[in-house]
C-alpha cells in the first residue's frame, strides 16, 4: 500500500475520532478509564491493534523518502508496540501506565497533538503531487 493512502487512512480516522472525543469529552474520560479497568478489554483490543500495527508494517516500512512516510511507518510500529503491550503487560501494570499519562489532566493536550498529526496526515495524503 502507498504511503499516501496509509497517510489517507490514519489522518481520517485521527480527525474523526478526535473530534468525537473532545465533543464527548466526559463520556471519552469514563470510556477509557473504563477500558483500563478491563483486562480482557484491553487483551483483546491487543489482539486487534498488533495486528493492525502489523499490516502496516509488512505493506510500509519506509524509513526515507521524506517525512510522511517515516510518520506512517512510526505510526504503525507505534500501533504494534501499543497492541502488544496490552497483550503482554499485566494489568497492573497497563493501570500505572495509564494513570502516569494524567489523561483527564492533559486530555486537551492529547487531543491538539493527535488532531495536529491528523491534519498533516490527512492533508498530506491528499494534497495533489507537484509536476516539474
Amino acid at each position: 500500500m502507498s504511503t499516501k493512502l496509509w497517510a489517507r487512512i490514519f489522518g481520517l480516522w485521527s480527525l474523526l475520532v478526535v473530534v468525537g472525543m473532545v465533543v464527548n469529552r466526559e463520556n471519552t474520560i469514563d470510556v477509557v478509564n473504563g477500558f483500563f479497568a478491563s483486562a480482557a478489554l484491553m487483551w483483546t483490543t491487543g489482539i486487534f491493534t498488533s495486528l493492525v500495527g502489523i499490516v502496516v508494517i509488512v505493506t510500509h516500512n519506509r524509513w526515507s523518502g521524506g517525512a510522511l512516510p517515516v510518520i506512517v511507518t512510526l505510526f504503525g510500529w507505534l500501533v504494534l508496540v501499543k497492541g502488544l503491550a496490552f497483550v503482554w503487560l499485566t494489568a497492573s501494570a497497563e493501570q500505572a501506565f495509564y494513570n502516569a499519562l494524567h489523561f483527564n489532566d492533559y486530555f486537551y493536550f492529547y487531543f491538539i497533538l493527535s488532531l495536529a498529526i491528523g491534519i498533516y496526515l490527512t492533508y498530506s495524503g491528499f494534497k495533489a503531487e507537484s509536476i516539474a
